[in-house]
């Protein structure tokens, strides 16, 4: 079991998604993504969420993310941030989102 500190330890913030860009370098169906957490300054992601979203789509959704995890090299591209989803019945990844807008950079509690 975890302990509840463990989970405090995680900075899971919300972010806009301002910026999508296909991502033909990675392994797997990816966007390259920069989300604007506010205060916090906007950070890269790479999503693998090509299956049920679209540039079009994706741009100004708001999004959690884990923002404190160090930075992953994904070929040429550097990761800051994790997008945090679940999976659908076909294992389609479906982001998470707060049910209404709210500020960027705001801290899940």
């Amino acid at each position: 079991m975890a302990e509840f500190n463990q989970f405090q330890e995680l900075d899971i913030r919300v972010g806009t998604i301002i910026k999508v860009e296909d991502f033909p370098e990675a392994r797997k169906a990816a966007y390259k993504l920069v989300i604007d957490f506010g205060e916090f300054g906007c950070r890269k992601s790479s999503a693998q969420i090509t299956q049920l979203y679209n540039k079009t789509t994706l741009l100004g959704k708001q999004i959690l993310a884990v923002v404190n995890f160090p930075p992953r090299q994904i070929g040429p591209f550097i990761s800051e941030v994790l997008c945090l989803g679940v999976p659908d019945k076909d294992g389609n990844v479906v982001l998470v989102k707060p049910e209404k807008n709210v500020e960027n950079g705001v801290k899940l509690y």
